[in-house]
């Protein structure tokens, strides 16, 4: 495994000598952690498959808009379908 070297504080570099002691090597860490986090551009992503996934299993096109118009996110899916399926139908609410 090729190997890379990062800067940190002297404390971040202290505090990560005395977890190696503790628990091994950092190296072990540090791959758990990137293992665990996502970059930003790895949860766009997500957040795009997901928002796709939704919209095939509702058989309704949200838009993006329509998924970030409010926090409660399963609830507006909701809402938002069920105002389609009444358009489509030519039904008021």
């Amino acid at each position: 495994m090729a190997s890379t070297a990062i800067q940190v504080l002297r404390e971040t570099r202290d505090h990560l000598a005395e977890l190696a002691r503790e628990h091994g090597v950092i190296g072990q860490l540090v791959d758990a952690l990137a293992a665990e986090q996502l970059t930003a551009a790895q949860r766009a992503e997500r957040l795009a498959a997901d928002r796709e996934a939704v919209r095939c299993m509702m058989g309704v096109g949200l838009c993006d808009e329509e998924f970030v118009r409010t926090p409660d996110v399963l609830g507006n899916i909701y809402e938002i379908a069920a105002e389609k399926v009444r358009a489509a139908r030519g039904t008021a609410a």
